[in-house]
């Protein structure tokens, strides 16, 4: 019986992991999309094909996020001139309250909204903060899910790793 038990948590597991692993975006191509920018302008990000391109989804009402933005805010400043380009989307109903925050925090990469949400599904986000680093390719080569401190380090080593390619 007991066995029985261990081999059906066993194959519980596999399932489980093998759920998980094809909902990973990793190494597919980055859906393209358009979202009206805090300039007023609409932003594609198919414009920025032969770049890095990191691409954060935040929120207002996200505690790590507000900390990890001028974190990304100093990576963007870093190696913009280089190849790297860094989209702030954001994901609340109401972009007043995020342009607050954006003016408030100093940052300068440019946030687009996605209040209807339907580039986060494109993105399968479903927490906050979402990283994803795409290669010049247009290609997703990394997604980080949350943000502790030190997180910023793991950017820095994978901007660097993709710049040289």
């Amino acid at each position: 019986m007991k066995m029985k038990i261990i081999l059906l948590g066993l194959l519980f597991s596999a399932f489980a992991a093998t759920s998980l692993a094809s909902s990973d975006l990793t190494g597919q191509a980055a859906p393209d999309f358009a979202l009206k920018s805090a300039s007023g302008e609409n932003l594609r990000l198919s414009e920025y094909r032969g770049d890095v391109v990191m691409v954060n989804f935040w929120a207002t009402w996200c505690g790590p996020c507000r900390q990890e933005m001028p974190l990304l805010d100093e990576l963007y400043s870093r190696y913009g001139r280089v190849g790297f380009s860094l989209l702030g989307v954001n994901i609340d109903d109401n972009s007043s309250k995020a342009m607050n925050m954006v003016s408030e925090l100093g940052v300068s990469f440019p946030v687009l909204f996605d209040s209807s949400k339907e580039v986060s599904k494109l993105y399968e986000v479903d927490a906050m903060p979402v990283t994803v680093l795409i290669d010049r390719e247009g290609t997703i080569r990394y997604v980080h899910h949350g943000y502790k401190p030190g997180y910023e380090e793991k950017y820095l080593d994978q901007i660097r790793s993709l710049l040289r390619e």
